[in-house]
């Protein structure tokens, strides 16, 4: 029996808006490109959309071969938890289109999975592609079509320290230019001396470059004592302190940097002094940096002043905006915004009701202001007092972890977690939510 993979999008410039689908089919097995499907469809919204991309890739899918087992493969959180029966479908424009979609092929020959965006990037372009078509008041070509330009696999070593897509490239890249012995030998050479004539010392530095990467690869692959290489200096240490409790807090209420921007409650003042005296047992932080929303700049001060360190602010820091839901909660909010909230849920590039930021906007704003801070606090000890969002949103992107990942982790009030950023592009969590000084 063959089997297909099927990758669909869609989008909708608007949500609604002008909008157009595209999907693609591949034989499983050899992963060569068999069929490929867009439209652009006028106004509709991004999940409707996305259902009419799934359409378009089962029925190419069954044109190809009505008998096939097809794995579905989309970057719609909503389309594959309800096409997989584990989300109910509501909205009354994707009813029928999901009955639709579960007819083509039985359902025992269909599996759904989520990918992340980046993984989705030939529908994506397909997608696009028909609304760009769509804008000229034509439809979509397939000989026109660009999108099956390929995507490199491994990304460029390039990116700022905590990158960890560009750190695993750079350690797969010098493993691969290394070559087995070639690693051991570069890592007993010794680095040559900058003293050297213009030219050879250029091209022994060149050289000293790549025994470096080398060596780091090998201790990746190989570590001895510990996953940083003794030669790439101290990493720059970033200790997250979520910030005390609110009168919100306990309440679970949105609280977002559009909203009444709360000061601590005295459960929360107290739970700052009990930081404060534990990161003053170790001794450890050398700067402190605050978001500049009050509750965050309120137990900045309590933990600066016990360490005897000023605190800076850094606006990038600052939490989620989250529109229309400041001060609901969640059930408020699926309540009153059911549909809203669904397409929240299921994509990063969606913001809250009411020109809230979505949490795409949200992860380019804090990883700039991380690359910002590390260039200036490289190889020390800096406490970032902070939100949920922002602190979540470094450990997912040291991790590499996709952005679903958000709705995964739990951060207390008054938590500390840590990440190490080393010079090669690395990073290390080395702490997650730890609230032993509270008890």
């Amino acid at each position: 029996m063959r089997e297909f993979v099927v990758e669909a999008d869609g989008g909708s410039r608007g949500n609604p808006g002008p909008a157009g689908y595209g999907a693609v089919v591949s034989d499983a097995a050899t992963g060569e490109t068999l069929a490929e499907a867009a439209e652009y469809i006028g106004v509709a919204t991004n999940n409707v959309a996305e259902y009419r991309g799934l359409l378009a890739g089962l029925r190419a899918a069954r044109e190809l071969d009505p008998d096939a087992r097809v794995r579905v493969r989309m970057d719609s959180k909503l389309v594959v938890e309800q096409m997989s029966g584990r989300w109910k479908i509501k909205h009354p424009a994707m009813k029928p289109l999901a009955a639709e979609a579960a007819t083509v092929f039985p359902p025992d020959r269909v599996t759904y999975e989520w990918i992340p965006r980046e993984r989705n990037t030939h529908a994506d372009r397909l997608a696009n592609e028909a609304m760009d078509a769509g804008k000229r008041g034509e439809q979509w070509s397939p000989e026109a079509s660009r999108a099956d330009l390929a995507t490199p696999a491994v990304p460029a070593p390039e990116g700022p320290p905590g990158d960890a897509a560009a750190g695993a490239a750079r350690v797969r890249e010098a493993l691969a230019s290394a070559g087995g012995a070639g690693v051991e030998d570069a890592a007993t050479r010794d680095a040559p001396s900058r003293n050297d004539s213009t030219g050879a010392g250029e091209e022994a530095l060149a050289d000293a470059d790549a025994d470096a990467d080398r060596r780091a690869a090998q201790a990746v692959a190989t570590p001895s004592s510990g996953w940083a290489p003794a030669d790439m200096g101290a990493p720059a240490t970033f200790v997250l302190l979520r910030h005390g409790e609110t009168p919100l807090t306990p309440q679970k209420r949105f609280s977002g940097s559009g909203g009444s921007d709360p000061s601590l409650s005295g459960i929360g003042r107290e739970q700052a002094e009990k930081v404060a005296a534990a990161l003053a047992r170790r001794g450890t932080v050398q700067a402190v940096v605050a978001s500049p929303l009050a509750r965050t700049r309120e137990t900045a001060r309590i933990v600066a002043a016990r360490l005897g360190l000023d605190v800076a602010v850094e606006d990038g820091l600052r939490e989620t905006d989250f529109g229309a839901w400041e001060g609901l909660t969640f059930g408020e909010v699926r309540e009153r915004y059911p549909e809203d909230l669904d397409a929240w849920l299921a994509s990063p590039d969606v913001g809250p009701t009411g020109g809230g930021e979505s949490f795409a906007a949200t992860a380019d704003r804090v990883a700039e202001a991380r690359d910002k801070l590390l260039a200036e606090y490289r190889g020390r000890t800096v406490l970032l007092v902070t939100h949920v969002t922002p602190i979540k949103t470094m450990i997912r992107l040291a991790l590499g972890a996709p952005p679903e990942a958000l709705f995964r982790m739990e951060l207390s009030a008054a938590s500390l977690s840590a990440v190490a950023y080393y010079a090669d592009g690395n990073a290390s969590v080395r702490l997650f939510n730890d609230t032993s000084h509270l008890r």
